[in-house]
């Protein structure tokens, strides 16, 4: 028996936007809401852990002889950001 692999950030992302649209929903119970909830909360948590361990890796990887390297994120999408 295989173990199920957690959904990709991708995936979370997408049934958080389900779960927003089923609350926004008028029609929907009470019970259900805070079911809904619940998982909300629950793939926050997945979707934080995610951005973590991608934060952790990508540190790893800006190493530089053992030391880490601070550097700034820029999108390319500032103003005037000179490099």
């Amino acid at each position: 028996m295989s173990k199920k692999q957690p959904p990709t950030f991708a995936e979370t992302l997408t049934q958080l936007e389900a779960l927003t649209t089923r609350l926004e929903d008028s029609d929907t119970s009470l019970e259900q809401s805070l079911q809904d909830f619940e998982q909300g909360v629950q793939l926050i948590r997945q979707a934080q852990q995610s951005l973590q361990e991608a934060e952790q890796k990508v540190q790893l990887l800006l190493e530089k002889e053992g030391k880490p390297v601070a550097t700034p994120f820029h999108d390319g999408d500032e103003e005037g950001a000179t490099e």
